[in-house]
């Protein structure tokens, strides 16, 4: 570890040890996952210790998730002009995430978090909020057209081809989804309900 009075170097603080912390911590996660990731191998490529690691994330987990946060990418809403290729293409986005490598980091993740919602709330693409905002926007477009009616646009509703696809790789542990099994969610069980809505 780099002693920062005795080089010269100023020492970092607040937000800028933050940065480094994080930055460490990510980089931690995509070398070695959440299995690997340990608040001393943080600390030592971040170039602090880990009292200044703990002050600001209590545990791992929180810390996994944090540095997760950085790694994730925000997702534009696709606008294909149709409900069934919206909600195909959302559900193949979401597949192609979760079968990615930073997919693994999150699904390590959400195991180590069992259920703690407040710590799977951090989540990008485990926010409700988040979540339910794209499929509501998909929904809001379908609505607009005449495609789907008003009464569809809740979020339980407009979110339940996304749960179901979680659960494949949550509660099968699958790691993929195959296409038929997306198209089947959205044929079978998605429009469906939209529609059943009116």
């Amino acid at each position: 570890m780099v002693d920062h009075e005795k080089s010269g170097a100023t020492r970092r603080r607040g937000v800028e040890l933050e940065d480094a912390i994080l930055r460490a911590a990510a980089a931690e996660l995509t070398e070695t996952g959440y299995a690997g990731l340990t608040m001393d191998k943080v600390a030592q490529r971040a170039g602090t210790n880990k009292n200044a690691i703990y002050r600001r994330w209590p545990n791992r987990l929180a810390l996994g998730i944090a540095a997760y946060r950085q790694l994730a990418i925000t997702v534009d809403v696709p606008d294909t002009g149709d409900l069934r290729e919206d909600a195909l293409e959302l559900l193949r986005r979401a597949n192609r995430h979760w079968s990615s490598a930073l997919g693994a980091i999150m699904r390590e993740l959400l195991a180590a978090a069992g259920g703690a919602a407040e710590l799977l709330a951090q989540l990008p693409e485990q926010s409700a909020d988040g979540t339910a905002a794209m499929w509501l926007t998909v929904l809001g477009r379908a609505v607009a057209r005449g495609e789907a009616p008003p009464e569809c646009l809740h979020p339980r509703v407009a979110t339940v081809a996304v749960v179901l696809l979680r659960n494949e790789f949550v509660l099968r542990g699958v790691p993929t989804a195959p296409d038929d099994v997306l198209v089947e969610i959205v044929d079978e069980v998605y429009l469906p309900l939209i529609r059943r809505r009116g």
